[in-house]
């Protein structure tokens, strides 16, 4: 066999794929080269087969070039990088040129030189080796690049460290203002950087970390600028010292934070590490008890014993609350004790096959087994219950933020007394909050929750004593407008953090129920651009409590609605149709929205607000039209149904699209038109969640009857023309097409792999 043009490479199976965009970037290459190698031989090759394969690799040969001529003018940029970059890029282009000269089979060229030449069909070992020289490198000069943005993430962090370090120090309002200014322009480029990595990254465990690492950056900054204020305006006040400290060792710890996910390191006194859930117990156990219907002698009866222990002994964390119930105590000690009795049923099953030397397990033994499970997922269901219940009960205490306002009225007011007294309701609740986080943790159901059920237990622990300081330092200076503020701006980040709790509780039932449960890719942090510049704000407009109800409650059922809407939409087999884009794009563009009433995401202002409601409407308006389109292949009764729907949806748009032009002026005006707007979008969603079911079950339909109208090929036929290398028109390099459909990268690394090895 001929040598490869390649030479011997070691592939470098060191490199570790950690974001989307290097994922993303390397599959069509993938593609295109497995396509290439992934061929059967034939004794005769058409003209067009020929051809195609040649285009192929003439196109990848020219892509590499473009895309190492990309890398090095990086690796002259960066020196620290520059050895390894050029030595990657130089591989890169050699494999390239290697696939070029194996694919160099064209027509042009007469047959018995095309023979005679080491090309795909000749050797096919030196393709493949071609092919992950090629992999290899594209991968590395892709992950090394990555590194250039890690250090632009931590370039970013030092810079606002120092500027931190400054504004604690300052001593003038005037220092203050213009060291802030700094820190706010600092602090858009880090949230912006940040920003796009979390979204990038593919690890979902990290990306919950980063989100609520980022969610504390974002309270911390308004937080930062009162406190400073408020130990400015009063630097004798301790309490005001103590509030202000508090806020600038949690900001400098959740920067850390987010450098070590981005980093990969680990602190020594690292205490992210999660806490063994009774969800996961429930779940490994389980999976150890239904392997023994495949192996008698998968598991060892000590280990069942000893991991049954182990999970009720979680569950103390329930039973032993002062806060459970009576009857939920006693029912979550019942099923422990039928999960106990089930398993000692099960185990002398066991060690009775075992016994016998059973292959198989008998039928007694199956059915111990189902009852075992069945426990056990009775126990899950009361937990879950347990936890759910209390967090919605407590939700509804805190609703109304009773005791906010009174210590807000005692502080305002100079009275000490009464700021002790409201502070110790207070903290009880602050303690109750952290102890219902813990249970939610338990039975989230999934690591990213379990990270933001963390958050959220260490937020209330943190505000907490940060509410009690600074009202505190507003009652002995109950005349001080800078310290009323500082006080409204902790309050406003507790109430924010039981509405986000709400969502929280909402997310764990998703999962409980079989939904998704991953979280949206957090992007309130302030990004670039004209409302945000310097991290001003134009001057709220207070609302009075009712608006404020009026708001929280049409937000809410917005976020609700748009979340129902990605729930069906990940109900539909064809993620690429029209429909299901234009859906997840207007639930998506209804979540800014609810952001917005929260005081939050990227929209900062109501012409932000407006802008959004409008292109919302026009992204309907074109969901109408895919939906008119859909409804053609649909018979008469089918037919009627969507243009029905339709004719709602048309309606709703532009409606918000009328409503959205219409000038208002004060703030009565304005806030009625964010409500109708919001009522609105309320009601598009509405329409588009009944829809997308039905339409999905008539698309299934008639994608099914489709099928059933294709006539089979005789099998020698197709066994005949069958060739995996496609022909000129399905190997159109410039349009990316890619064709495995929707695959991991490990996929394709695992086929040439395989390859190889034959």
């Amino acid at each position: 066999m001929a040598s490869s043009p390649c030479g011997n490479t070691n592939f470098d199976s060191g490199l570790e794929i950690k974001t989307r965009s290097v994922e993303q970037t390397l599959i069509p290459l993938v593609s295109q080269i497995t396509t290439l190698i992934n061929h059967k031989d034939k004794p005769k090759k058409s003209e067009r087969t020929l051809a195609a394969i040649h285009r192929v690799g003439q196109a990848v040969s020219v892509a590499v070039g473009r895309f190492v001529a990309v890398g090095e003018a990086i690796a002259a940029e960066n020196q620290e990088l520059k050895d390894e970059m050029s030595q990657a890029c130089f591989e890169a282009r050699r494999a390239g040129d290697a696939i070029a000269q194996l694919t160099d089979v064209g027509s042009a060229a007469p047959s018995s030189q095309v023979d005679a030449r080491v090309t795909v069909f000749s050797d096919r070992t030196a393709m493949v080796k071609a092919a992950r020289l090629l992999l290899s490198s594209v991968t590395k000069v892709l992950v090394l690049a990555d590194r250039i943005v890690i250090k632009q993430i931590i370039t970013s962090r030092n810079k606002v460290l120092v500027t931190l370090d400054h504004l604690e120090r300052v001593s003038t309002f005037q220092e203050f203002v213009q060291i802030f200014s700094q820190f706010g322009n600092e602090m858009v480029e880090f949230a912006h950087l940040t920003g796009d990595r979390q979204n990038d990254l593919k690890d979902e465990k990290k990306k919950a970390r980063m989100a609520a690492a980022r969610a504390v950056l974002e309270k911390c900054t308004m937080m930062l600028l009162t406190a400073s204020k408020t130990c400015l305006r009063h630097p004798d006040c301790e309490s005001a010292r103590i509030n202000k400290d508090a806020v600038f060792h949690r900001m400098r710890c959740a920067l850390e934070q987010v450098i070590e996910i981005v980093t990969e390191a680990r602190s020594c006194g690292d205490s992210k590490i999660l806490p063994v859930s009774i969800y996961n117990g429930i779940r490994d156990f389980k999976s150890s008890v239904e392997c023994l219907r495949e192996n008698l002698y998968s598991w060892s009866p000590q280990d069942m014993g000893s991991q049954l222990d182990v999970l009720v002994e979680r569950t103390e964390d329930f039973t032993d609350s002062p806060y459970t119930s009576h009857e939920q105590r006693q029912a979550i000690l019942g099923l422990c004790q039928l999960a106990r009795q089930e398993a000692q049923q099960l185990l002398q099953c066991w060690i009775e096959a075992q016994s016998a030397q059973a292959k198989q397990p008998p039928e007694d033994m199956e059915v111990a087994v189902l009852k075992t499970c069945q426990s056990i997922n009775d126990l899950r269901r009361e937990l879950h219950k347990a936890a759910v219940s209390r967090a919605s009960d407590q939700l509804k205490v805190h609703s109304e933020q009773l005791s906010l306002r009174a210590l807000k009225a005692a502080g305002a007011e100079g009275n000490l007394e009464a700021v002790a007294e409201y502070s110790r309701t207070l903290t009880e609740q602050k303690e109750q909050l952290i102890e219902t986080c813990r249970l939610l943790c338990h039975v989230s159901g999934t690591e990213p929750l379990e990270i933001t059920c963390i958050h959220a237990e260490e937020t209330f622990h943190v505000i907490g004593p940060q509410i009690i300081s600074a009202a505190q330092t507003l009652a002995l200076h109950p005349s001080s407008k800078i310290a009323k503020e500082n006080l409204d701006v902790f309050c406003e980040s507790w109430e924010s953090q039981l509405c986000d709790m709400a969502l929280l509780v909402r997310e764990i039932n998703d999962v409980f129920e079989g939904k998704r449960g991953d979280k949206r890719p957090y992007l309130s942090l302030p990004r670039p651009g004209k409302h945000s510049a310097n991290l001003k704000t134009s001057k709220p407009v207070k609302l009075d409590a009712e608006e404020q109800m009026s708001m929280a409650k049409l937000g809410l059922e917005l976020r609700l609605l748009s979340s129902d809407v990605d729930t069906e939409i990940e109900k539909w087999d064809d993620q690429e149709h029209e429909i299901v884009r234009q859906s997840q794009s207007l639930a998506s563009m209804a979540y800014n929205m609810y952001l917005f009433t929260r005081g939050e995401g990227l929209l900062k202002t109501t012409a932000d607000f407006f802008h959004q409601a409008e292109v919302l409407s026009e992204e309907g308006l074109q969901l109408c039209s895919s939906l008119r389109t859909f409804a053609v292949q649909l018979v008469d009764e089918e037919k009627s149904t969507v243009l029905t729907e339709m004719e709602k949806l048309v309606a709703l748009c532009q409606q918000l699209q009328m409503g959205g032009k219409t000038p208002v002026q004060g703030k009565t005006a304005i806030f009625q038109k964010v409500d109708s707007s919001i009522q609105t979008t309320r009601g598009i969603l509405t329409v588009v969640l009944s829809m997308l079911p039905y339409c999905n079950k008539l698309h299934r339909k008639h994608k099914s009857e489709r099928c059933s109208l294709d006539s089979p090929q005789d099998w020698r036929e197709t066994q005949d023309t069958s060739t995996p290398v496609k022909e000129e028109s399905t190997l159109n390099v410039k349009n990316g097409s890619n064709g495995f459909g929707v695959k991991s990268l490990e996929q394709h690394m695992a086929s040439i792999n395989l390859l190889e090895s034959k």
